[in-house]
């Protein structure tokens, strides 16, 4: 079987919904991250505290994978009031296509963009992604 190698990293993208941390780590390892870039913007999860950002970097370090937090490339934004994104009829999505017209989160995206020409990385964020995409099985 011939491997493709790309002139670039692959930029995949996780969430950790309720799996086990056996399972998220087994996911990024068998994918080939080296990086996992957390973007949520409160790292804490009430129902699965494997994935708290006081233990989630350490079980990844433990398997080789680094980890770093990016909270302004996150959700939980509020819409503008003269927003410009009215087709978003849920007020948190139009809260965060707001934000991604602003230069906070331009610089957020660039330093991301940064990480992921050294590296393959994984963005995480709480729920699993949808159906065929990347680490998504």
């Amino acid at each position: 079987m011939v491997k493709h190698v790309l002139p670039w990293p692959i930029l995949m993208t996780i969430g950790h919904s309720t799996r086990s941390i056996e399972e998220f780590v087994n996911l990024l390892n068998s994918n080939g991250v080296h990086l996992l870039v957390d973007v949520r913007t409160i790292p804490r999860s009430r129902h699965n505290p494997q994935f708290n950002r006081d233990s989630l970097p350490k079980s990844l370090e433990a398997s080789g994978i680094a980890y770093t937090h990016l909270k302004d490339l996150g959700g939980l934004r509020k819409p503008k009031r003269d927003s410009m994104n009215t087709g978003w009829r849920n007020s948190s999505f139009r809260g965060f296509a707001d934000y991604m017209q602003t230069p906070e989160f331009e610089a957020a995206r660039r330093r991301n963009y940064c990480n992921w020409r050294k590296q393959e990385l994984a963005r995480s964020c709480a729920p699993k992604p949808f159906p065929g995409a990347a680490i998504a099985p």
